[in-house]
């Protein structure tokens, strides 16, 4: 069982502050650094690097070409990967002391994927393999409808929250994952609780105070590992990308909910996106001395 993964993929430059500026204020930073981003590319790196197959797709500029040797060297599959005439996504994100974030995200080459395409993802599929997009990319709708028709597990990270596009995708998705401020955005919109969201599986990640899943069998919750954050930008994209791969390594949820919390809580103690992502063995190894 593997994941297909159609997700953005971005150059990262962080900066970090005392404090995240305000509307017309201007801040020195202390420090900048470069990097793989993006919510699809983090997360096919979490679950390679929880152990999963992982085939990515997505577009890139000709500017692109390290972003995919980082995701390679990871383990992510980026054969697949386009190359057009846009310049690769690029994310300006600002850390403060806290490791609290802003970011700004400008999606170049991720708006580049049309429904072609989206076909190509379709046709590599097998029968058990899991789907996963996000909002930062075009053609989720065609991939959507393709995987529905086509009887395929679809995973949707309903971020960066867009109303039109949940609207358009959620009838076609097995599970939905969102952050707690996404769900209570969601439920507003379409006047429901979240009891009654129209999804098999609804993952939510409450920060700080972990997650919960929604199953046919159930809820079950995890709660988030103390730690000391210094940067919590990835910290969704590793919890969902450990949890699919939990899922294509047939782990049971509540197996799968813990690694992923440990793994979220590694990456806020380390600086960047992707380059903080820890590895399986990272993960075994917090668990044997937190657990």
């Amino acid at each position: 069982m593997r994941l297909l993964n159609l997700g953005s993929i971005n150059v990262d430059c962080a900066y970090h502050c005392d404090h995240i500026p305000t509307p017309g204020e201007t801040v020195l930073t202390t420090s900048l650094k470069r990097g793989l981003g993006g919510k699809g590319a983090n997360q096919s790196v979490a679950a390679a690097r929880a152990g999963a197959q992982v085939l990515h797709f997505g577009a890139v500029g000709d500017d692109g070409d390290a972003m995919l040797a980082r995701m390679n060297a990871f383990g992510v599959d980026v054969s697949q990967v386009l190359r057009v005439k846009a310049p690769t996504g690029h994310a300006v994100i600002f850390v403060d002391t806290s490791g609290e974030n802003a970011i700004g995200v400008h999606p170049g080459a991720n708006h580049a994927i049309d429904a072609d395409y989206a076909e190509r993802l379709l046709d590599a599929a097998e029968p058990n393999d899991w789907v996963l997009i996000q909002n930062e990319t075009s053609g989720i709708d065609a991939l959507a409808l393709g995987c529905s028709a086509r009887g395929l597990a679809l995973a949707y990270a309903a971020a960066p929250f867009d109303l039109a596009a949940v609207t358009a995708v959620l009838p076609h998705a097995s599970l939905l994952a969102l952050n707690e401020i996404e769900c209570a955005q969601l439920c507003a919109a379409l006047k429901l609780t979240e009891d009654d969201l129209p999804v098999d599986y609804l993952l939510v990640t409450l920060g700080s105070r972990g997650a919960r899943l929604r199953t046919p069998e159930g809820t079950r919750s995890v709660p988030a590992f103390a730690v000391e954050p210094i940067d919590t930008t990835c910290a969704g994209d590793t919890f969902l990308g450990y949890f699919m791969a939990g899922l294509t390594q047939g782990l049971d949820y509540d197996t799968a909910l813990q690694r992923a919390s440990a793994a979220s809580a590694i990456a806020v103690t380390r600086p960047g996106a992707s380059a903080s992502i820890p590895s399986a063995e990272d993960v075994n190894a917090f668990l044997l001395e937190r657990c």
